[in-house]
Order: C-alpha cells, then sequence, then structure tokens
C-alpha cells in the first residue's frame, strides 16, 4: 500500500527561533529583488540583520512551508510606536494568503507588545492589490505612495532657477543637524506625511529620523557629498535642505527633502533637488530615486517637473486605536 501523502501548510514561527543559515537564501532572494526593481543594493541592510540575528535579537516572524523558510518580516519597538521594518516573500509563495497570514502575525505581535498604542509600516514589496483587506482593518489608515526614479540624461539636462530669495547652499555637515530637526517640525506641521511618520510631528521625533537615515543602512549610505542645506543670507536660517544616500554603485536616493512654509513657491526646492542630484551623478549614479505620497501633489508636480517618473506604487500603513 502506498504511503499516504501530506500536504504541507505554510505556518509562523517566530524569528528568533531561526538561524541565519535558515534566512540566508530568502534573503539574498530578497537583495535580487530589490536590485531588480530598485536598482538599490539591499546587501548591507542584510548584513545588519544578520547582525541581529546572531545576536538572537532580531524580532519578528517568519513564514515557513515545511523546512524553508519563504517569508519573513521583523519589527522594532520605540516607545509607544512599533515600526515593521521589512516584510518579504519568496516570489513563488507571495500570494494573499502568505502575505495576510505573515503581516497578521506582525501586526498582531506589536499590537500585544507592552506599551505599543500605534504600528507603523511602508511595504515596498508587498504585492497585494489594493482591494485586499488587510489585517485588523478597523485600526488602520492606508495611505499609497510612489516610489519614482529619473535618469542621468535628465538631471543633466535641468536648467538652474533663479530664486527670488538671497540664499547660499551649503554642504552638508553634523552642525545643521539640529536646525533642520526643526526645519523638518515647521515643514511637515499638518502634513500628510507626519500622519504617516509621528517623527515629523516633534523635534526629538526628527532627531531620531536624521539619526537613521544618517548613521544607519535602511536607506542606503548617507551622502556628505550630495546633502545640502539651503541658508537665508539675511537671517543665517536653514530654510531647506535636501538629503540624500547611495543605494548602490550606480543609484542615489533623496531621502528627505524639505523647505520651510514661507520659503515655498520661490524655486528652492526645485534648486536643492537639482543641486543634489547633480553631486549624486558626479558621485556616479546613473538614476535617481525617491519616494512620495501620492496625495502630496505639490510635491509630485515638482518631481514630475524634473523628469521623475513612477517605478511603482506601495502603501504606507498606520495601525492606531487598538
Amino acid at each position: 500500500m502506498a504511503a499516504r501523502l501530506e500536504a504541507t501548510f505554510p505556518e509562523i514561527v517566530e524569528l528568533s527561533s531561526l538561524s541565519v543559515a535558515e534566512l540566508a537564501p530568502l534573503m539574498e532572494d530578497e537583495i535580487a529583488e530589490w536590485r531588480r526593481y530598485f536598482d538599490w543594493d539591499f546587501r548591507p541592510s542584510v548584513d545588519l540583520l544578520r547582525r541581529f540575528l546572531n545576536l538572537r535579537s532580531l524580532f519578528g516572524y517568519a513564514l515557513r512551508v515545511g523546512r524553508t523558510v519563504v517569508g519573513y518580516s521583523y519589527h522594532v519597538c520605540e516607545g509607544q510606536k512599533g515600526l515593521i521594518g521589512d516584510f518579504y516573500l519568496q516570489r513563488n509563495y507571495a500570494d494573499a494568503s502568505n502575505e495576510m497570514m505573515l503581516l497578521g502575525a506582525a501586526v498582531q505581535g506589536l499590537m500585544l507588545a507592552p506599551g505599543v498604542k500605534r504600528i507603523e509600516s511602508q511595504l515596498l514589496l508587498l504585492n497585494a492589490p489594493r482591494s485586499q483587506p488587510l489585517p485588523f482593518n478597523r485600526f488602520l489608515t492606508r495611505h499609497e505612495r510612489y516610489f519614482m526614479q529619473v535618469s542621468r540624461a535628465q538631471i543633466l539636462a535641468l536648467a538652474p532657477r533663479h530664486l527670488t530669495k538671497d540664499v547660499v547652499f551649503l554642504p552638508w555637515s553634523e552642525a545643521f543637524k539640529e536646525e533642520t530637526a526643526h526645519l523638518m517640525v515647521n515643514s511637515y506641521r499638518g502634513h500628510v506625511d507626519s500622519a504617516i511618520n509621528d517623527q515629523y510631528r516633534t523635534v526629538p521625533g526628527a532627531r531620531h529620523f536624521l539619526m537613521n537615515i544618517i548613521q544607519y543602512p535602511g536607506c542606503g549610505h548617507f551622502s556628505t557629498k550630495a546633502s545640502l542645506v539651503a541658508v537665508d543670507k539675511r537671517s543665517g536660517r536653514v530654510c531647506g535642505a535636501s538629503l540624500t544616500s547611495m543605494v548602490s554603485e550606480t543609484s542615489g536616493h533623496v531621502t528627505q527633502l524639505c523647505v520651510l512654509p514661507e520659503a515655498k513657491g520661490l524655486g528652492l526646492g526645485y534648486e536643492l533637488l537639482r543641486q543634489s542630484m547633480l553631486r549624486l551623478n558626479a558621485l556616479g549614479c546613473q538614476t535617481v530615486s525617491l519616494t512620495v505620497t501620492a496625495a502630496n501633489s505639490e510635491a509630485l508636480r515638482l518631481y514630475e517637473s524634473v523628469g521623475f517618473t513612477v517605478n511603482s506604487l506601495f502603501p504606507a500603513l498606520v495601525w492606531e486605536g487598538f
């Protein structure tokens, strides 16, 4: 009599129970996906995750089929907020059922974490369609965001713009960090992006945001050579900033572009962006990318005017009130 074949169903396991070797093939797949879709070298981020895994201090969940790990998501807690830092399923297993199983585990785990009252996430590799109900939907606010790119040729064709405000553009230095944190809070007050990322609402939060993009590889390697601030010559005040990173040897990323509300409409954002992108080109970048919230029509018009086009659409998700 033939042996009965038993179906192998996906199961959720805790990340801390897995070894680097068990996750290695999945992480290599993810590195390839980021390179393919975004021209982004994700290996520095994966190397950091491996170090935390070795210390058994990477918290989150994985999806396993039999002995094979086919998806994972990790999270961190910052006070009363939980952040889903990464979410990835191997392409052959990235159907709605598996994605919702893994995402549901990640969200539920954070909801049960002591003191957590808000969960944020931006999931660039989520495949579920807009119509797919997401876990714990009654607590969820969803914002659509674009990943956009522009080519070197388009950047080099941009003309400088005459500014009606008397400013000087200076390369980034740590001396501008505190004033830039205040600039961010003023720029994002009442803005849709402050509903997505609550770090934009307070100066301590903005400081923490700046520390993350400067010191950690999540947004690439911070580029002091291509990051700029605009300083008002009369007041000596920082009135705009463009912060950038290298995400691969041939691609740059604009991690932050902000201008004081009273300085908007003067061409300052355009010129900060243009000059930063020219510097990224000089560092070898053939493309430059950024992300923008779809509802941020003012920023979207600026980016489209300099040649950015949409590469992909992804959700920014916030759970609150649970």
